[in-house]
């Protein structure tokens, strides 16, 4: 039982380390402001967004290129993460609405996560899960990546793709 009881919580907790979303699909939506600020690229970020595009290469798909104006979307809900300790899409919709409005996306996508220590390790956790594959593989024109730091040193990510 006890054996049952350690195989049902890693599970659990594992569902709960990462997850992604299309427009379809919206959580919990609150009256929020989009900061708009681009904080300088991190080496980590800049490692995701380089191993995604080798990766799509590796399928004979197009290289997405990164977005400004994207990478301050995903800050917003990074810090957002962080600010409220959990991982979520909550307010995807706002994000989305934002994207198509003011940039003209015609569609949106986001994978979250949190917790992964490296670039490796979350590409490699997104890319095995059939629905943020879903999303690395997609129709997209664009993309940009915020992965922040909590202060006990634990990593949230909101890696956002959009079609122009």
């Amino acid at each position: 039982m006890k054996l049952f009881t350690k195989l049902f919580l890693l599970l659990f907790l594992a569902i709960l380390s990462f997850s992604c979303t299309t427009d379809s699909i919206d959580t919990r939506v609150e009256n929020i402001e989009l900061s708009l600020i681009t904080p300088e690229d991190k080496t980590i970020e800049i490692e995701i967004l380089e191993l995604i595009n080798n990766y799509r290469l590796s399928k004979g798909l197009n290289a997405l290129k990164n977005m400004s104006v994207v990478k301050s979307v995903a800050y917003t809900h990074t810090d957002y993460m962080v600010e409220n300790n959990e991982v979520s899409h909550a307010n995807f919709t706002k994000r989305s609405q934002y994207l198509k409005q003011y940039e003209g996306a015609k569609s949106v996508s986001e994978n979250v996560a949190y917790g992964y220590t490296s670039a490796e390790s979350v590409v490699s956790a997104w890319i095995k899960s059939e629905g943020h594959r879903v999303n690395i593989e997609g129709d997209f024109t664009n993309f940009d990546i915020s992965a922040e730091e909590n202060d006990e040193g634990k990593w949230y990510y909101t890696n956002i793709f959009i079609k122009k």
